[in-house]
């Protein structure tokens, strides 16, 4: 029987109610496939940072470091500075362990009514792919004289070959197990240095795969077609920033944010991933037993799927799909299930 230590990191607001319910999905589905779960749960997150000066202790990342996954709920409270959860703890953990690839499907779930009347489930399938850890998310920058008129601000993007070559194989192989359909979302036409050169690049590695159809689009041209013709995708490959914004776009083609997964992957597995929902810790519903549980639960069938438990990833995304499927649905997608109603219906499917 395998046996997987797992980091289960509470964060803000709304996951404090998700993670649990998350987990509870997981020692089911474990429990049904004959594999172990050890899980150790950790309070880090704005709050902390409220009370002791940082979202993790100092040695926070080498504590991580023993696990073989990061499941993780949502960070970030009112009274905190926005810039800080990304600085002091999401991107810090994704520069620290590799993370270089951010998964991101979008999928139209039966039983959902998305906002795209036009379009069925079938036309809505396909799976971002953001390199995680470069690109315009570096922080590589500085606020000079900012009270002053001649105040100014610099922000630099960094793109490395090295950066490029490997989220762009990951992309390729993905589409080999999919429709074989790749797309590259960028804007060369103006940012004609950095992603000219990340354009260049991955044409490059399109090269390899000659089974793998490969088109370029602009992120404005990709936007409008997000909504026209979604159908058009399969995997699209993307740089930090645009997945970034191109993902909760999917999310809204999909009925909410409250249902999409994420995963920050080492493909390599020389460091913990980490599985997050791609939505905010929510503050203003905290508490109230309505947040919708399918993001956090369908980033474990991720998470899972990473570990090599590819039979319990599927059944959770079965039992999603039945649950949404029967029209168990929570505020955010028009319904009245609460987050222990759907989870327990969940489990009932599973």
């Amino acid at each position: 029987m395998s046996t997987y230590k797992i980091a289960a990191v509470y964060g803000d607001g709304i996951g404090h109610e998700i993670v649990p319910a998350g987990l509870e999905i997981l020692q089911a589905v474990a429990r049904k496939h004959q594999f172990t779960l050890e899980v150790e749960v950790f309070e880090w997150g704005a709050h902390r940072y409220l009370s002791a000066g940082s979202f993790m202790p100092e040695d926070g990342l080498e504590v991580l470091r023993r696990f073989d996954a990061v499941y993780f709920g949502a960070v970030g409270l009112p009274e905190v500075d926005d810039r800080l959860p990304f600085q002091l703890y999401t991107y810090k953990v994704r520069k620290a362990f590799n993370q270089y690839v951010n998964y991101r499907p979008v999928k139209l779930l039966p039983g959902v009514d998305g906002p795209l009347k036009f379009k069925q489930a079938e036309d809505i399938d396909f799976v971002i792919i953001r390199e995680n850890i470069e690109g315009e998310f570096v922080q590589n920058g500085k606020i000079f004289d900012a009270d002053r008129p001649h105040g100014f601000a610099t922000e630099t993007n960094l793109f490395t070959r090295h950066g490029i070559e490997q989220v762009a194989h990951y992309s390729f192989q993905l589409a080999r197990k999919r429709r074989k359909k790749l797309t590259n979302v960028t804007k060369s036409n103006t940012l004609i240095y950095t992603l000219y050169f990340w354009d260049q690049v991955i044409a490059e590695i399109a090269d390899q795969y000659p089974d793998v159809e490969y088109q370029k689009l602009y992120v404005d041209a990709a936007s409008a077609s997000f909504v026209l013709q979604p159908e058009r995708f399969d995997v699209i490959l993307t740089t930090n920033m645009i997945g970034d914004i191109l993902s909760d776009l999917g999310g809204a083609t999909m009925g909410s944010l409250g249902l999409g997964p994420s995963g920050n992957i080492n493909p390599e597995r020389n460091f913990p991933s980490m599985f997050e929902p791609i939505h905010g810790s929510a503050p203003d519903i905290a508490g109230q037993g309505i947040a919708n549980p399918i993001g956090q639960i369908w980033s474990g069938a991720l998470m899972l799927e990473q570990l090599g438990e590819t039979a319990a990833a599927a059944d959770i995304v079965h039992a999603i799909e039945q649950t949404v499927g029967d029209k168990i649905l929570t505020r955010d997608l028009g319904g009245r299930t609460t987050t222990a109603e759907a989870t327990s219906i969940l489990l009932d499917h599973l």
